[in-house]
């Protein structure tokens, strides 16, 4: 066994990926051979790290040094600085991992003071395609346990005395659906992880597979041997080709490792797992239309009951959880229900990962307690609006969820709570929003969206959806009426009230909440002709101030339809027949001379 004197971590998420982080990792090993200190230094290649505003992200232990925005041309002086010399590289190292020269613990800093890991325990810890850097840190102990000294109905005891909830929408109850499965007499039964996240702006399941696949299939093996299931699938997006590819290495590591497949460490127990890629319809998240996709099936929802616990997966006895709530399991088994219960709050125990995103300076993956309030999660964690902008709102469940102001900043998250503000959990989408976002356009892009990916079967949602969209639609291009206003309203509780599944159903969430709480700017768009947050084009208008203008024509250089005229030194105005509203004159002028109405 090799021992190294330092330990170089680089970010292997989707994120970083993208910028470079592989080439970044190579040109680390290529210097540390080029040095000759290839058999002191260790190169890994983890998941990701959360922080993802910073990437990419290098961590160099024992020190703990956490290097941000880090490029592959910085590769030799940092191994020459640091890894050579023993001087941290100051020019790459994030401001608050640092005081008085002296590194700081991840800890200890805003990001990540106030987050507590375990569906994420091991994501910027461990090589996710290594199964003995798994095993190091507790990996299959769980199963291991279960296996030799639990009964299947005490496991289902646990999880059920643990409250843990799904993590993937409306939060029922895992050892409930355990158990309610677990009863069920069959000669088959089947197990699904759905990895199927389609809300926009979400990546928590693809980060727990990308950064730690292994947790997911100890846990489905956990849950196969307490409901009596001998087979499992994991449906994950084709669009996720990092995640598919690490769950098939870790798949093929479990199996020949004998922790999947036929008589799992001796005891008699078989499971095994198969991969089904789905092709990113968003309604097949829904339970229902996710396994007739695994059938073969064009993926649309069928009526419940019967539940998958009684009739699913080709009419046989089925759970389906989500990835971040298996992710939980193996910790619930190690450390107790008690544990798990002592975390969070009483009625949503355990803690939550959130995809933190839109207007806010620490984009990235969180995890935190349940009860942290929204103030902290935007404020502390989030590091706050960037610019100086004023908060204005917060998106919590994607197009599922609805909006939550700034007057419920102090609201604890937990399902009820958000539930009674009009929103949702979800699967743990968080866009926060801040002045310059129109929430009447916000409403129109998530019934976009959710029009786009109905599936067509009920007609409250392949024509109700459409039809909230054309009144949308009309309001943001300023030929609305108070009368639509009422239509919009009436019509999004029809179709809450009626549709087929969950995706209909929770479809007019983002206009009820906009409504609720922002109705003064559905107002403004149909009485005054205004977007007040001048975002929706045919609502605004860039206008030159004579006062500040220095009369350059700087402008009308910067205008790409000449829709700027005028005499330099003399007199410019713009022809708002022909502005098409793209903001290049404003963007260009020194003096700030042109506005936006």
């Amino acid at each position: 066994m090799a021992f190294y004197r330092s330990q170089v971590l680089v970010c292997g998420g989707t994120g970083c990926t993208s910028s470079e982080s592989m080439v970044i990792l190579q040109n680390l090993k290529n210097e540390i051979k080029k040095h000759g200190i290839e058999n002191e230094i260790e190169v890994v290649r983890t998941g990701c790290f959360g922080l993802c505003e910073l990437g990419p992200i290098v961590i160099v232990y024992p020190e703990g040094a956490f290097y941000s925005k880090v490029k592959p041309e910085d590769v030799p002086e940092l191994v020459e600085e640091h890894l050579v010399k023993g001087r941290i590289l100051k020019r790459l190292v994030y401001h608050e991992a640092m005081e008085d020269d002296r590194i700081k613990s991840l800890n200890n800093f805003g990001f990540y003071k106030k987050q507590f890991r375990i569906a994420l325990r091991n994501c910027g810890v461990i090589d996710p395609e290594n199964i003995d850097e798994y095993i190091a840190f507790d990996g299959y102990k769980a199963l291991e346990k279960v296996l030799t000294e639990m009964t299947p109905e005490q496991v289902v005891k646990v999880v059920k005395e643990s409250g843990l909830r799904g993590r993937g929408g409306g939060g029922f109850p895992t050892g409930i659906k355990w158990e309610l499965t677990a009863k069920e007499k069959a000669d088959q039964k089947y197990i699904i992880c759905n990895a199927d996240e389609g809300d926009p702006g979400a990546f928590m399941d693809r980060s727990v597979l990308e950064g730690d696949p292994h947790s997911v299939l100890e846990a489905m093996a956990i849950g196969g041997y307490a409901i009596g299931a001998s087979k499992g699938f994991i449906y994950v997006r084709a669009e996720y080709p990092i995640a598919v590819q690490r769950l098939e290495v870790a798949i093929k590591q479990a199996r020949e490792y004998g922790l999947l497949g036929d008589d799992i460490l001796g005891t008699g127990f078989s499971f095994d797992i198969e991969l089904r890629l789905g092709s990113g319809a968003f309604v097949c998240g829904e339970e229902t239309a996710l396994m007739q996709s695994i059938e073969g099936r064009r993926g649309m929802p069928v009526p419940k009951p019967p539940f998958p616990a009684q009739s699913g997966l080709w009419k046989k006895p089925t759970v389906i959880n989500n990835v971040e709530t298996y992710a939980n399991i193996p910790a619930i088994i190690l450390n107790g229900a008690q544990w798990f219960r002592s975390i969070g709050t009483e009625k949503s125990p355990g803690t939550k990962v959130f995809a933190l995103g839109g207007k806010i300076t620490n984009t990235g993956l969180v995890e935190i307690p349940m009860g942290t309030t929204l103030r902290e999660i935007i404020f502390e964690i989030g590091g706050g609006i960037p610019k100086g902008k004023k908060f204005k709102a917060v998106q919590t469940g994607g197009p599922s969820g609805g909006c939550i102001t700034s007057e419920h900043l102090d609201t604890p998250i937990e399902y009820d709570t958000l539930t009674a503000l009009g929103s949702m959990m979800g699967s743990g989408g968080m866009i926060v929003m801040d002045e310059d976002n129109c929430m009447v356009d916000v409403a129109r892009f998530f019934l976009d969206f959710t029009r786009d990916e109905s599936c067509g079967k009920c007609t409250p949602c392949r024509i109700g959806t459409k039809r909230m969209l054309e009144i949308l639609e009309k309001i943001t291009q300023g030929k609305g009426t108070l009368e639509d206003i009422d239509k919009l309203e009436e019509l999004a509780k029809e179709i809450k009230a009626s549709a087929l599944c969950g995706l209909g159903q929770t479809a007019p969430n983002p206009v009820l909440s906009t409504l609720k709480y922002f109705r003064d700017e559905y107002i403004a768009h149909v009485v005054d002709k205004k977007c007040p947050a001048g975002v929706c084009k045919a609502l605004m208008k860039y206008t030159i101030v004579d006062d500040i203008c220095k009369k350059c024509g700087i402008c009308a250089k910067a205008c790409p339809v000449g829709a700027i005229t005028g005499k330099v030194k003399e007199h410019f105005e713009i022809n708002q027949d022909k502005c098409v509203k793209c903001g290049a004159c404003m963007e260009k002028c020194p003096f700030k001379a042109i506005v936006k109405k």
